[in-house]
């Protein structure tokens, strides 16, 4: 038998026979974090150096562009699309900004609600830690509570740990592709989990630990449904608390996302050979590779805005209420000239005439057809925000 085979027996689980409905299946119990025997570093140091710099160079150009709040704003957006998107919802980053928008989808309306559920589990969790709050399972209950608030999932015990079996693949435990811990066992593997989070110093550095406990808490599976979105936003909220990030930047769904069916070998891996070293190798690559494409989507918007800005600039003494409705459109870039002649105290004469010259030098574009009630969309600016997650309007 060879040392690492050796290591992996040491890191495995137990399975728990059990029962339902007269068919027995084998429900898995995880053992405690941090890992035993602990983790070889040297399999993963020099990707936690690259994700380190990597960070490092989102952090920094987010600090250095005036639009910090509203990518904030965007991003948060976006993820909540992403994540949902991986849970088979058909909603863009378009869909929830007409939802929010008091306007119509293009998509069922119980999938833009699960994506604003989303925002509203998001923005509390971060609300809560700026105030001090511990992240912990109260927190994770809070956030479910939020998550399954309306539309789907909404009768499946929101803000409550599950009391029944659940199973992931399949039709039933007999022929699923995995199946958690018991309902008996689940206090245990939670009271251990909410230990690990608060281990200080920590035994891992903060991308470590934050790896570790994704897989964790999606192998608990401790609610009937919402633990992909909430295990996937606890990486988030690990990085923001242990200080790796300042702000909510950076989220692993799209990454996730586009390598489903590694993420879901690696997770197995971990599950039934102990090899925590493969997964974190994988995480790391997602972190190196989301930190990047953020701060390419950054640079595009900024691209998008001051290019915008520049055309406007050549319109002359009408460009003045044209860079106003611009701005505006940058938190809002999906809007009526009613919205904007409102937010921004001016009348609708003039916030139509200032819509009507953006569309005319291509800026935004009317999506109705309507004589009254026109719909205005910065459809360039969305395309740059949303890349990755669907398209914008035509």
């Amino acid at each position: 038998m060879t040392p690492s085979h050796k290591v992996s027996k040491a890191r495995l689980g137990t399975y728990i026979a059990s029962s339902t409905a007269g068919e027995r299946y084998q429900a898995f119990v995880p053992p405690p974090l941090p890992p035993q025997p602990p983790l070889d570093s040297t399999r993963y140091a020099p990707l936690l150096e690259k994700a380190g710099l990597a960070l490092g160079r989102l952090d920094g150009l987010v600090d250095a562009i005036p639009e910090t709040k509203l990518f904030l704003y965007f991003n948060i957006r976006k993820e909540a699309v992403l994540s949902s998107q991986i849970e088979g919802t058909q909603s863009s980053l378009s869909d929830l900004l007409m939802f929010e928008s008091d306007e119509v989808p293009g998509v069922p309306l119980h999938d833009v609600t699960e994506v604003s559920n989303y925002v509203l589990a998001l923005e509390h969790a971060f609300k809560r830690l700026k105030e001090g709050f511990p992240l912990s399972l109260r927190l994770l209950n809070e956030m479910h509570a939020l998550l399954l608030s309306r539309g789907r999932g909404s009768g499946k015990n929101p803000g409550e740990f599950r009391r029944s079996q659940n199973w992931i693949g399949g039709t039933r435990p007999g022929n699923a592709r995995f199946v958690p811990p018991p309902p008996e066992k689940l206090q245990q593997c939670l009271g251990a989990f909410e230990s690990f989070l608060y281990l200080d110093p920590a035994p891992y550095p903060p991308l470590v630990k934050a790896a570790l406990a994704h897989v964790q808490f999606e192998t608990i599976h401790p609610y009937l449904d919402g633990n992909g979105r909430l295990g996937r936003l606890l990486i988030t909220l690990l990085l923001c608390l242990d200080g790796v990030l300042k702000e909510p930047i950076l989220y692993l769904s799209i990454f996730f996302k586009n390598h489903r069916q590694t993420y879901y070998d690696k997770l197995g891996s971990v599950r039934e050979h102990g090899d925590w070293e493969g997964w974190v190798e994988f995480f790391l690559e997602g972190v190196i590779e989301a930190a990047d494409q953020a701060v390419i989507t950054i640079s595009k918007v900024r691209d998008q805005l001051a290019a915008d800005k520049a055309k406007i600039a050549k319109a002359g003494r009408k460009g003045l209420n044209m860079l106003k409705v611009h701005k505006h459109l940058q938190k809002k870039p999906i809007a009526s000239a009613l919205d904007i002649a409102q937010e921004l105290g001016i009348t609708a004469p003039t916030a139509r005439a200032a819509l009507q010259n953006l569309e005319s030098i291509g800026i935004v574009t009317e999506i109705t057809g309507r004589e009254r009630g026109k719909l205005y969309v910065y459809q360039h600016y969305i395309a740059a925000l949303e890349e990755g997650t669907g398209g914008s309007p035509e």
